[in-house]
C-alpha cells in the first residue's frame, strides 16, 4: 500500500483472512525487513522471489515455492530479497507456540 506519514516505507502486509488463532496475511517487503518476533508459530509460503530468511542468526535461503518455519518468539528477517517478494504468512495456535 503506498506511503503515508505514520508509514513512510508504505504498508507490506494485508491481513486476508482470520478464523479462531489463525490469521493469514498477504507480506511484501520492499527495500528492507523490520520484522520483529511474533507470538505465535508461522510459515511463510514463498510465491515470488528469492533470498535469505535469516532466524536467530541463521541464513535459510529460498527462491519461489519454498514454505519455510518459524517458532513463536524466534528473532527473523528476510534479506538479499528481490524486489518481486511475495509470501503468504500464516499464524497459527496459541502464544508462545505449539509444544512439538
Amino acid at each position: 500500500m503506498p506511503a503515508t506519514d505514520l508509514w513512510p516505507q508504505g504498508v507490506w502486509d494485508i491481513e486476508a483472512m482470520a478464523h479462531g488463532s489463525m490469521s493469514v496475511i498477504l507480506f511484501t517487503p520492499r527495500g528492507k525487513d523490520y520484522q520483529t518476533t511474533h507470538a505465535q508459530d508461522e510459515i511463510y509460503i514463498v510465491m515470488t522471489g528469492s533470498g535469505i530468511l535469516v532466524i536467530e542468526e541463521q541464513p535459510y535461503p529460498f527462491t519461489a515455492g519454498d514454505v519455510l518455519f518459524v517458532a513463536a518468539g524466534a528473532m527473523h528477517r528476510f534479506a538479499e530479497f528481490t524486489d518481486d517478494l511475495v509470501t503468504w504468512a500464516i499464524f497459527w495456535g496459541p502464544k508462545g507456540g505449539e509444544v512439538a
